[in-house]
């Protein structure tokens, strides 16, 4: 097997997948602006893999961009959600095929439209069922890339102790854990003394799968503290990432760097995703880039103002061509 999880240095550091967030063209401004340093490993947007196998052409076009992904964001995983094992089996091969380094399955995502098809979180009410799906997984890649599994700390309660076990009991190559149940959602401080117990559970039974911790993780020094902390083997930043592809870098962008990764990541949706993807989306990036500014100030004195006017500009675009020149025109200033 090509199993990239044991060439990685420790505490490794992962982007985590966000829908319609960590989309391919936000993925490549993230490799461009994050290499050498990170992430580690890159996840893709989640797919369903039922979906993938039973949608129509024009659907399962839009799902096969979702898994598009450039040599760049190498060592990259497919992450997939369904309730069905002989679809993530299909939908394994397919990643597989297709020249991803690994396969992950998702079992910690709350929506509800997800959950009534016995997938994501509600899987942690049905252990028995996610571990036909992690078998069927690996059948899917036939031993040649590694699977592994993103799950919560349980349902309505925390259960770690016993919905991990049964997890690990499959020989995952990795598991992600996010320190919260899906009754919690993010409406809590995420619990990472539990990430600490899942390694101490992980050791216990002599597993040698990845722990990976996930939950309100702010910046790369507060994900080096918390692998410290916990013992973890890694740590997933999600939200942390809005606005900033520097992440994983530490480096701090000037406001006007802050803008011209703007107007690159609006440039490249626009190119790759402007026929399947609804510009509003990009919306959701435009106040995080333009914000922060008095941490990382240029020295020529570029968003000292006006950012709060940008934004509201911004927000206003129809489209990538307007929001562009409105960028344009503000850099002019």
């Amino acid at each position: 097997m090509n199993n990239f999880w044991d060439n990685l240095p420790k505490p490794f550091f992962v982007l985590a997948p966000m829908a319609d967030v960590t989309d391919v063209a936000f993925r490549r401004i993230i490799a461009k602006y994050s290499k050498p340093a990170g992430p580690d490993v890159f996840w893709t947007e989640f797919v369903s893999a039922d979906g993938l196998i039973l949608a129509g052409e024009k659907g399962r076009n839009k799902i096969l961009k979702d898994l598009e992904f450039s040599e760049t964001e190498r060592p990259i995983v497919a992450q997939f959600f369904t309730g069905r094992p002989e679809m993530m089996e299909k939908g394994a091969r397919i990643a597989l095929e297709m020249g991803f380094d690994g396969v992950d399955i998702n079992m910690g995502c709350p929506d509800r439209g997800v959950e009534k098809q016995g997938a994501g979180a509600a899987l942690s009410k049905n252990p028995d069922l996610a571990r036909q799906i992690i078998r069927s997984a690996k059948k899917g890649v036939g031993g040649k890339i590694p699977v592994s599994v993103k799950i919560r700390l349980g349902y309505n309660k925390d259960e770690l102790e016993d919905w991990l076990p049964a997890i690990l009991a499959e020989s995952p190559a990795a598991v992600t854990i996010h320190a919260r149940t899906r009754k919690e959602m993010s409406k809590v401080p995420a619990k990472w003394d539990r990430i600490e117990k899942a390694v101490q559970i992980r050791n216990e039974l002599k597993s040698e799968s990845r722990i990976i911790g996930n939950g309100d993780v702010v910046d790369l020094s507060d994900a080096k503290k918390k692998a410290l902390q916990t013992g973890a083997d890694g740590i997933m930043l999600g939200r942390a990432i809005f606005g900033n592809p520097w992440l994983f870098s530490e480096h701090c962008p000037d406001p006007k760097e802050r803008l011209l990764a703007l107007s690159e990541h609006i440039k490249l949706f626009d190119e790759l995703l402007s026929d399947f993807k609804n510009f509003f989306i990009m919306k959701k990036h435009f106040k995080a880039y333009i914000s922060g500014w008095l941490a990382c100030r240029d020295a020529n004195g570029v968003g000292r103002d006006g950012a709060k006017e940008l934004r509201d500009k911004m927000m206003e675009a129809r489209d990538a061509r307007e929001a562009l020149a409105i960028l344009e025109n503000f850099l002019k200033k």
